[in-house]
């Protein structure tokens, strides 16, 4: 393997991620006749076959699926030691990888913006899922940092408590409920609740909130969007269990309130994530030390909420 060129791993990269010869092609603007040499030149270095056609499809074998975690892990080795030269030159540019669960999208943006006004020339990559989908990509190494409720105690990692991160309940203005004080937690067992998918950091903290006070839940409508649950609150098809930092716009119009349970609000914490195994490239070190610096204030900005 000592002979095999980076120009083909890079081009054998491709195809394994498209699946298709002429598509790489056009992407790496060179001709198919060019592609299909070169990955031929390399299972020849390699001595076993790294993909097969069926039909369009060019699909990895054993041996390609383990060359392309190779392949993928030099690839991010070339990318560390660009950004560790461009900051010897004192230069602020360089690559972030951010992965966010859902709930956190309602203020990374704002976090980006902030940043990207001391470091003009950084190329941001951004990823928003649930929270299984977020610690999938930081074990794969997709992303160099991720923003999430609460540490994956499935991987090793360094996590930093960020910002305060408060759980309300929240249902419409003309609820029942709406202007209750003090509500006893055992009045939600009768309510109908709109609620997150399973995987989601909110939908985890609901179930263990509501496991630990011995009170169960009736879940009338199960959605993957904090947008819907919203909507279907302000609608009357329900109550639900939120973040606060999703809802500030609502709150202010009067759309929403939320309700005075007994324990309530709930408060977490937003952590800073990464990998203990991984070497962050100088670009998210400093995205790392701005979020611990700056993160809490301007989260309180962008939600407005003060908690």
């Amino acid at each position: 393997m000592l002979d095999v060129t980076l120009r083909q791993l890079q081009i054998f990269a491709s195809v394994a991620r498209t699946a298709s010869f002429s598509l790489s092609a056009q992407q790496l603007h060179v001709t198919q006749p060019a592609i299909s040499m070169q990955i031929r030149q390399l299972e020849e270095v390699a001595g076993i076959t790294l993909l097969e056609r069926l039909g369009r499809k060019a699909v990895l074998t054993q041996a390609g699926v383990e060359l392309l975690a190779h392949a993928a892990a030099i690839e991010e080795q070339l990318r560390l030691a660009q950004e560790s030269l461009d900051a010897l030159r004192g230069t602020r540019i360089g690559t972030l990888k951010l992965g966010a669960v859902s709930t956190a999208k309602y203020f990374a943006p704002f976090l980006l913006a902030e940043f990207t006004k001391q470091y003009p020339g950084v190329i941001i990559h951004f990823s928003v899922g649930n929270r299984t989908e977020i610690v999938r990509l930081l074990a794969d190494n997709e992303i160099d940092l991720a923003i999430m409720g609460r540490p994956p105690r499935e991987l090793q990692t360094r996590a930093e408590a960020m910002a305060r991160h408060p759980f309300v309940i929240i249902a419409p203005p003309s609820h029942p409920l709406a202007a209750s004080r003090r509500i006893p937690f055992r009045r939600l067992a009768d309510q109908r609740f709109l609620v997150r998918e399973q995987g989601s950091g909110t939908r985890a903290s609901m179930e263990r909130v509501f496991q630990e006070r011995g009170v169960a839940y009736v879940a009338s409508l199960e959605t993957s969007s904090n947008e819907t649950i919203k909507q279907a609150v302000i609608a009357g098809m329900g109550i639900a269990f939120l973040s606060m930092h999703t809802i500030g716009l609502e709150l202010q119009a009067g759309r929403l309130v939320t309700l005075d349970v007994a324990g309530m609000p709930l408060l977490r914490d937003w952590y800073v994530i990464q990998l203990k195994a991984r070497r962050l490239a100088p670009t998210p070190q400093a995205f790392y030390a701005f979020l611990m610096a700056r993160g809490a204030a301007i989260i309180k900005t962008a939600t407005g909420i003060d908690i």
